[in-house]
């Protein structure tokens, strides 16, 4: 039996990408606190909020549907970078990324009323050295304060800035595809089962 999908996310990248798989959904949010207790790494950050986030959301669902949540965080070398607060935060962001490579790690957590589980994926991304006049540019047309690490890779930014990725351009963007259509296909919730 197909499951109904429920978005647990009101970014419009993320329902966008879950449209472009040609699944119906409908999307369900609400505020979590996104800390994590201190001494979890890397996909541990992600896969923590993401199992946070499925869990306020649970109580909202009906039997027969499976929630999707996902959180994404950006690591430069042992440093994590969540959302900037301001402008001046996200500049010290993306100054930090000029002419370096860091990874992005996107964490899915799926839930029903019985289970969940959660996946996660890392891709390499490697930034050319950003001129402050580009960086400034981008902050002031984009303000890219909902975004870990102060950017999307889709927006104007990663379109001159980013030499090369190694992985999925999806698990930058905040939502693997294809780890999505994966577990899908093993919670029996597509109709290609």
């Amino acid at each position: 039996m197909n499951s109904k999908l429920v978005l647990g996310s009101q970014s419009p990248r993320r329902a966008e990408l879950l449209k472009a798989l040609g699944l119906d959904f409908r999307q369900l949010s609400g505020d979590i606190d996104e800390s994590y207790p201190t001494g979890l790494k890397g996909a541990e950050i992600s896969d923590f909020i993401a199992q946070a986030k499925a869990d306020s959301l649970i109580g909202q669902l009906a039997d027969d549907e499976l929630l999707i949540c996902s959180d994404t965080i950006v690591c430069l070398a042992d440093q994590v970078l969540g959302k900037p607060a301001n402008y001046e935060q996200a500049k010290e962001m993306l100054q930090s990324l000029s002419g370096q490579s860091h990874h992005v790690i996107s964490s899915i957590c799926f839930s029903d009323k019985k289970q969940s589980k959660v996946v996660h994926d890392s891709t390499e991304v490697f930034f050319k050295e950003l001129r402050e006049s580009e960086i400034d540019y981008y902050l002031e047309n984009f303000q890219p304060y909902d975004k870990a690490g102060a950017y999307g890779i889709q927006e104007w930014i990663g379109m001159i800035g980013i030499e090369k990725i190694i992985g999925s351009y999806f698990t930058v963007m905040g939502l693997p595809t294809h780890l999505i259509f994966e577990q899908l296909k093993a919670w029996k919730a597509l109709p290609m089962g």
